[in-house]
This record gives structure tokens, C-alpha cells and sequence, in this order.
């Protein structure tokens, strides 16, 4: 369980990212999507970590 809420997390987090750094071209938006990524698996490990132990 903790695997697919660090997936979703990753998921939503990345195509935030893509979406903000589009706006400015598609190396930006790749950086971003990338930022985004590492920011969601930390979120949802910590996710993980809070509610299933």
C-alpha cells in the first residue's frame, strides 16, 4: 500500500511540475516534472509512514 501512495504521489507531483514549467519551454517543464517527482516520493513515503506504520 505504501508503494502506491508513494506512486500516486510521484504521479500527481510530476504532472504539477510538467504544468508549471511548460509555461516556460519543455527543459524546464523536464526539470520540474523531475523536482516534482522527488518531492512526491518524499510525500509519500512520509504519507506512508504517518498512517500505515
Amino acid at each position: 500500500m505504501k508503494k502506491i501512495i508513494i506512486l500516486l504521489a510521484v504521479t500527481i507531483l510530476g504532472g504539477v511540475g510538467w504544468a508549471l514549467g511548460a509555461h516556460i519551454g519543455v527543459g524546464t517543464a523536464w526539470f520540474f516534472s523531475s523536482v516534482g517527482s522527488l518531492i512526491g516520493v518524499y510525500i509519500g513515503w512520509r504519507i506512508g509512514q504517518a498512517y500505515l506504520g
